[in-house]
Formats: C-alpha cells, sequence, structure tokens
C-alpha cells in the first residue's frame, strides 16, 4: 500500500536548526520569509502532495500516457492536478518576481520538491523542467524573449522541456546532429530529431517551449560547435495566445520501466522556427545551468522516492502478521506478531530511515548555499556558496538516487512477496526510482565530474568549503563527554576521505585511468562523510534540547537513535572505501577494453 505523509518536522528542523551556524542564512533579500511563513507554505504545500498528488500516482502508474493522432495524452485526473497546482502559485514558488515568480528561498522550493517527488514523482517532471528551462532562459536569453516567453513559463502557463540526446548520442553531445539554418529575421530553422525528451508532449499545458541544442551551418566539430534555441511548439501570436504548428511533432512516446504517467517522447522538428539563448557554439554553457539546477532535482527525486517506500514499508511492518519475536510474544492476542519485531526488519528500516534523514540534511545544506549563491551581499560568502554548490552536485544527485533507489528495493524485501506484486504498490517505486540514476547525465559520469573538473578546480579550492566547517566541527566537539566516540568516527571517516583525495589526486595525475576508476567510490565517501557530519550535528542539537525539557522529547530521541545507527552500522563503509581506492583498480579494471 502507497502512505505518505509528508515530514514536515524533520523539515522545519534542517531547515530552522540544523544549518543555522552555516554562514550561508541571514540573507536580506530573504528576510520576509520568516520561519513561520516557511512553515505555512510547507503546511500547504503537503496538503496539495497527500490530498491531490498521491492518489494519482498508482492509478496513473497503471494507465500512462497515451499517444493518439500525435496528441499525448496523460493520465485521468492529471489535467485538473496541474490546473489545481498551477493556479495555487506552486509553479512559480522559487522564481523571480519579475516574472511573477513568489520568490521564495530554493531551501524551501527543495522541501516542496520533495514532497511532491515522494507523492507522484511523474507528476513532478512537468512542472519540474519547466522551472529548469525558465533558469537558463533568464540567464542567457534576450531581454525580448525573456519579456515574451518567462511569464508565461513561470506561471506555469506554458511548460518547457530540454532536448538534447539524439539516438546515436547520449552523454557525447559532440555527436549530436541536429541542424539549424539562420534566417532573415533573426530566427532559425531546426531540423532534426530528439529522444527521451520528458514531458517532451502533453495535454497539461496550452503550449510547450522546448530548448533544443542544434549546430549552425558553420559550427566547429564537437561540444564547441553547439548552439542553444528556443522552439515553441505552436508559434505565439503577438498577443501570447498559440498560433500555429510550429513543425515539432510526436514520433512516438517511450516503453518505458517506470515513470509511466510522464510523458517521455521522441520529437521530430522539420523546419521548426527557432531563436538562439546566448551566444553562437556556446549552447552548452547555457543549457548546463538548466542540467546544474535539474542535477540537484533529479537528487531530491531519489530522496523522494527513499521516503515515500520507507513509509509504505514501516506500515506494512506493523501491520503484517507473522512469526513471534524472539525475546517474547508482543502481540499475544494474535496469532502472530508483527514482522517489525524482527531485528532484520528493524535494520532495513532504520537504514531506510537514515538514508533519508541524512539526504534532507544535506538537502537542505546545499539548498540554503544555492540562495547564498543568487542572494549574498559579501563577495566572501557568496563565492563559498559557489564552490561548495559546484562541488556538492554531482554527490548530490549521484548519491541521493543510488540510497533512493536502494531504499526503494529495502522496501520490496521488508514486503517479502508481496512487494514484488503490483497491488501493494511498492513494486512501483523500485520502477520509478531507477531512471533517476541514469538522466541528467549518470551516476558514473557525476563522479567523473567530481575527481575529474571539481577536485583539481582553482588548486582544490572547492573542497575547502566542505573539509574546512567538517574539521572545525570535529575540533569543537571531540571531547564532548556524550558524543566523544561518534565525533572520533566522524574524524576516522572524515581522515579516510582526506586520505582518498590525495591518493586520488597523486594516482590520477600518473595515470588518469587509475583516478577514474576510484571515481564511484570516492564519491560515495565524500557522501558518506557529508551524512555524517549532519547527523553527527543533529545529534548533538537533539541531545541539548532533550537536557533543556523539550516538549518534543519523542523527535529528538529518535534523532539520537537514527544519528547512532548510522554511525555504528553505516558509515563503517567509509573505511573499507578508503582501502578500496587505495587498492587502485585491480585487476579487471586493469584489462585493457579490447579484452572483453
Amino acid at each position: 500500500m502507497q502512505v505518505y505523509e509528508a515530514p514536515l518536522r524533520d523539515m522545519k528542523f534542517v531547515l530552522h536548526e540544523l544549518h543555522q551556524d552555516d554562514g550561508f542564512g541571514n540573507l536580506e533579500a530573504l528576510e520576509e520569509f520568516t520561519p513561520d511563513l516557511v512553515d505555512a507554505v510547507l503546511e500547504e504545500a503537503a496538503k496539495v502532495a497527500q490530498e491531490v498528488l498521491l492518489p494519482l500516482n498508482r492509478s496513473g502508474d497503471v494507465e500512462g500516457c497515451t499517444l493518439e493522432n500525435g496528441v499525448v495524452r496523460t493520465p485521468q485526473g492529471f489535467k485538473e492536478a496541474y490546473e489545481l497546482f498551477r493556479e495555487g502559485g506552486w509553479c512559480a514558488l522559487a522564481s523571480d518576481p519579475e516574472w511573477g515568480g513568489q520568490g521564495l528561498p530554493e531551501s524551501v522550493n527543495k522541501m516542496t520538491e520533495e514532497m511532491i517527488c515522494s507523492a507522484n514523482l511523474s507528476f513532478s517532471l512537468y512542472p519540474g523542467l519547466t522551472h529548469g528551462g525558465t533558469t537558463a532562459i533568464e540567464g542567457y536569453a534576450s531581454d525580448e524573449l525573456k519579456q515574451f516567453y518567462l511569464p508565461k513559463m513561470v506561471s506555469g502557463t506554458w511548460s518547457g522541456t530540454m532536448c538534447l540526446t539524439e539516438s546515436h548520442c547520449g552523454t557525447d553531445l559532440g555527436m549530436l546532429r541536429t541542424k539549424a539554418v539562420p534566417q532573415d529575421d533573426g530566427s532559425y530553422k531546426l531540423t532534426g530529431g530528439k529522444i527521451f525528451i520528458s514531458a517532451g508532449e502533453h495535454d497539461l499545458t496550452e503550449n510547450i517551449i522546448h530548448l533544443v541544442l542544434a549546430r549552425l551551418p558553420d559550427a566547429p566539430a564537437g561540444v564547441k560547435g553547439i548552439s542553444l534555441f528556443l522552439v515553441p511548439k505552436y508559434l505565439p501570436k503577438d498577443d501570447g495566445t498559440p498560433g500555429p504548428s510550429n513543425g515539432v511533432s510526436v514520433a512516438a512516446i517511450e516503453h518505458k520501466m517506470g515513470l509511466k504517467a510522464s510523458a517521455t517522447c521522441q520529437l521530430n522538428f522539420e523546419e521548426s522556427t527557432g531563436w538562439l539563448v546566448g551566444k553562437p557554439n556556446k549552447g552548452l554553457e547555457a543549457m548546463f545551468t538548466m542540467m546544474n539546477t535539474e542535477r540537484v532535482s533529479v537528487g531530491v527525486q531519489g530522496l523522494g522516492v527513499g521516503e515515500a517506500a520507507y513509509q509504505s514499508a514501516v506500515w506494512y511492518a506493523k501491520d503484517r502478521l507473522q512469526g513471534r519475536s524472539l525475546s517474547g510474544v508482543k502481540n499475544p492476542n494474535g496469532p502472530a506478531d508483527p514482522i517489525i519485531v524482527h531485528p532484520d526488519v528493524r535494520r532495513m528500516l532504520m537504514t531506510m530511515r537514515a538514508h533519508n534523514e541524512g539526504c534532507r540534511a544535506i538537502s537542505a545544506w546545499v539548498s540554503r548555499a544555492l540562495d547564498a549563491e543568487k542572494h549574498a551581499t559579501d563577495p566572501e560568502v557568496k563565492q563559498r556558496a559557489q564552490d561548495f554548490v559546484a562541488l556538492m552536485t554531482p554527490v548530490v544527485k549521484a548519491l541521493f538516487t543510488d540510497l533512493g533507489f536502494e531504499t526503494a528495493n529495502l522496501a520490496v524485501q521488508v514486503y517479502g512477496g508481496h512487494g514484488y506484486i503490483a497491488e501493494s504498490g511498492v513494486e512501483q517505486y523500485v520502477r520509478d526510482a531507477r531512471i533517476a540514476m541514469i538522466y541528467e547525465g549518470t551516476n558514473g559520469i557525476q563522479a567523473l565530474d567530481l575527481v575529474g573538473r571539481k577536485l583539481p578546480a582553482h588548486m582544490g579550492r572547492y573542497l575547502r568549503a566542505f573539509f574546512h566547517p567538517v574539521s572545525q566541527f570535529i575540533e569543537a566537539n571531540k571531547g564532548d563527554e556524550t558524543f566523544g566516540k561518534m565525533i572520533e568516527a566522524l574524524e576516522k571517516a572524515f581522515g579516510a576521505l582526506q586520505l582518498s583525495t590525495a591518493t586520488i589526486a597523486q594516482k590520477g595525475m600518473k595515470d588518469p585511468e587509475e583516478g577514474a576508476a576510484a571515481a564511484t567510490e570516492y564519491l560515495r565517501l565524500t557522501g558518506l562523510v557529508a551524512m555524517a557530519y549532519c547527523l553527527a550535528k543533529s545529534a548533538l542539537i537533539a541531545q541539548r534540547k532533550l537536557a533543556e525539557g523539550t516538549e518534543e522529547a519523542a523527535f529528538y530521541k529518535t534523532k539520537l537513535t537514527t544519528a547512532q545507527f548510522y554511525f555504528d552500522r553505516i558509515l563503517p563503509q567509509a573505511t573499507a572505501v578508503f582501502l578500496a581506492i587505495k587498492a587502485g583498480k585491480g585487476s579487471m579494471m586493469a584489462l585493457e577494453a579490447e579484452a572483453f
């Protein structure tokens, strides 16, 4: 059974208590968004997620999207839900007020995104991609294009997509073939085909604005010859209403493993009119503005699915009767005890909870940095925020989606045979979560980005935005009487990360394949340490609150329990990861590609 209740108390904890000392808060531009206002927004978002979107998740998966005579129909109820979502202002939550947005902090927006993804991941992609598109347009398009397109997209009246992939090339965009021919009026005619286009065609909005990568006739080869174009499905009239069709057609919708209520399309552009966004042959710069925004959001998708899977597993473990507790009967009036009494079930549930709470804490930390990157007036704070976001973006995307998929699989294991059949609803979480590890750059590519680009950038400057606060926290708290052992464990894991960083740097300079072979393990280790830091901070705050005699003792006790489990059962993986990195590529990695 799919159950979900937004974890509002934990969201408020990570926003208002956990990261108050990170140096990214107290931004003058966001002063009006008080904790009370933020909490009210989160509570209303929870109602939309639980009451409107969650009921459509299972039915949307069963029905899926359909293609009829070139038109894609979303599942029953989606159009009405989207209209309610749009009218409620949820599409415009974090967008600039200049274009009709509400200008809320990104830290609040990410919590809202998590709720939407938990309730209905397929639905989340429609407004999510539009928000990413507005980021690229706002940063690189002409004033004329901004004025005409952004208000409609920010409001959700028009939606957006990103069109990169072609049938013969995925991540290697230097191989793309879509052509753009300049016209006398300053526009361009685009011809080519794109695949795997999320929300590429649907019936939710009156127009769809495609951001398309293509080549100009005189473009140099490779990635240096890619330009970005804005191509509407319908050419708008002067008054902003949709006009004639613009030569954008749907060849097919993909028959996918999951996310069946999200229309993933194969699109053909046939002499479609478009306008240049940014400079000629500099399209990747603009597109990556959108893509990096989406990568953080994709990480949040992994967290969202993980939370929904965890809650469903807890519900089932409390309800399902099977076997007796090893320490004595716990349900004497029933034929068996609920399976939550069994240690292995509790181990799985605690693993899921630790992963979710750790990822949520990192999400809040990174999104606070996103706010500082945009709004900070102190150059030092702004630079540190930019460095931290650059370093952590691949970690958030890869770690959260890996753990989200692992958590969804654990939910199926808790359900046993009932988890493997469709009626329970948890096997949908496994199918839906799987793609997030692939799109917006596979998790292996995220690891290569971290090791190959982020670590050496500016002589390792990005690392300082992460390493310094962790190091300072350890020094300030390792003498704590209650948490000394926990801080020692964090120090040991942090030391393994520092040694791994040096090892990869040394090996990478001698043999790039050595560094690349360790990239995935290194990203995981970085994430483990970041989670350990956040959960250790959580534990210290919880202990202080309990000592003060808080009325929320139950909540803070769970924070202590989660942190202790993480340090006892999950963090020790850090040492194993370091040893794998130190050992090198290994015999299989050392084989030449031809050997396979």
